[in-house]
């Protein structure tokens, strides 16, 4: 049994198969050892620009299988394609929680038909723009400040 999920990257379906045991990834050490080297390799390049930019305020957790960040609200997520759910088939997603309302000012992201989550796929380490990454971290976080803390 299996079932359908939506692509956010092309619009197309994916199937993946319900197990048993589902995936169920508690840390990024149990992260790191699931994925291949070239995902592994974008992951932590784009974990260390996120950890190094956010204010003390934010924290990394991980959620739904992946690294997670958040402030007073979600603000970013790192999907890597091997985690199922992710909409994506290769690469690793960077999304922005509330990307609608960024000024993406070097045109980085994509929506999709996502109307509020914009993202980025990475195939390589090199495709990475830590400068145009560091940008929208910092709007991300200026919009993040004008929330008030989930309780």
């Amino acid at each position: 049994m299996g079932y359908e999920i939506q692509c956010i990257a092309d619009n197309s379906s994916q199937t993946y198969m319900s197990q048993l045991n589902p995936l169920k990834i508690r840390n990024i050490v149990e992260l790191y050892d699931l994925l291949p080297e070239d995902e592994r390799l974008i992951v932590d390049v784009l974990r260390a620009i996120i950890r190094e930019t956010l204010p003390d305020y934010c924290r990394e957790k991980i959620s739904y299988n992946v690294p997670f960040y958040y402030g007073n609200k979600g603000i970013c997520i790192v999907w890597p394609s091997t985690v199922p759910r992710g909409g994506i088939r290769k690469g690793v997603l960077l999304g922005f929680w509330y990307g609608c309302r960024l000024v993406d000012e070097d045109r980085l992201l994509s929506h999709g038909t996502n109307k509020q989550i914009f993202y980025k796929i990475y195939q390589t380490v090199e495709e990475i723009d830590e400068t145009a990454i560091k940008k929208l971290l910092n709007e991300a976080i200026r919009i993040d400040c004008g929330f008030k803390k989930a309780r």
